[in-house]
């Protein structure tokens, strides 16, 4: 049986942080998406949107959730956790 390292530093934790940046602009459209990863599938957001005008925190926080549910659902996801999520307004 051979040892597999998850989420080790590289061009696959790269490739998720533009995962997550990519979804949540498709969700939504005109954001300013910064991700910053950490360590074992943990990732630090902050998100920038017109979208968020007028909505609590909470479902700000929502949107964003909803937009990259699919990396952190499933057998080994790519993405753990998001240890930091901040949203604003422009």
């Amino acid at each position: 049986m051979a040892l597999q390292i998850l989420n080790a530093p590289g061009t696959e934790t790269a490739q998720t942080t533009e995962r997550i940046r990519a979804a949540i602009v498709e969700a939504l459209p005109g954001a300013d998406v910064a991700v910053q990863s950490g360590s074992g599938g943990h990732y630090e957001v902050r998100v920038r949107s017109e979208a968020f005008a007028g909505k609590t925190r909470v479902a700000q926080h929502q949107l964003v959730y909803a937009a990259i549910t699919f990396l952190m659902t499933g057998n080994a996801p790519p993405v753990h956790a998001i240890d930091r999520l901040d949203c604003d307004t422009p």
